[in-house]
């Protein structure tokens, strides 16, 4: 499978802001876990394949252990991950697949037991980037690996 246009070369500009976008929600007020965990989440929700791959690596060199990788697909019956994750998935696939009306005020609650303001504030925004990537990545085909010695993927041993 070939990739159908090289986004980065053709509009430039664009993806360095998305890029630029990319790297300040990492400077957020939520943890690296929790970062990857969403990122991961989003990308198995809009099946993407090339993100999926990427933030898998990624949260392997993070130190994610793989069982909690393999249990994010079904992290409401897993007993994995902690109130304060799920809190964060919940909001990922409210904010990934809008309901009409948006986010009901009842999840936005039940988050807020969990994160501050701004760690909702600044997740929200991880969540929007992840969905651009995936997008982007889906509407050209990205292959999935083909970045890996760009962005140094190839050390997490997941070939």
């Amino acid at each position: 499978m070939a990739q159908r246009l090289n986004y980065a070369h053709l509009s430039p500009e664009h993806f360095k802001a998305l890029m630029a976008l990319s790297a300040e929600v990492q400077n957020s007020a939520i943890e690296q876990t929790i970062l990857d965990l969403v990122s991961i989440r989003a990308s198995q929700m809009n099946a993407c394949a090339f993100c999926l791959d990427m933030h898998c690596k990624e949260a392997t060199l993070h130190g994610e252990r793989p069982l909690r990788l393999h249990h994010i697909a079904a992290w409401r019956d897993s007993t994995l991950f902690t109130p304060r994750e799920r809190a964060a998935l919940a909001w990922t696939e409210a904010l990934t697949k809008l309901s009409d009306g948006g986010v009901a005020d009842e999840l936005y609650e039940r988050v807020r037991g969990h994160l501050s303001e701004k760690e909702v504030s600044d997740l929200s925004f991880q969540i929007v980037t992840v969905n651009a990537w995936n997008r982007v990545s889906l509407s050209v085909k990205a292959v999935p690996g083909s970045a890996d010695k760009m962005f140094g993927l190839d050390k997490a041993g997941l070939e």
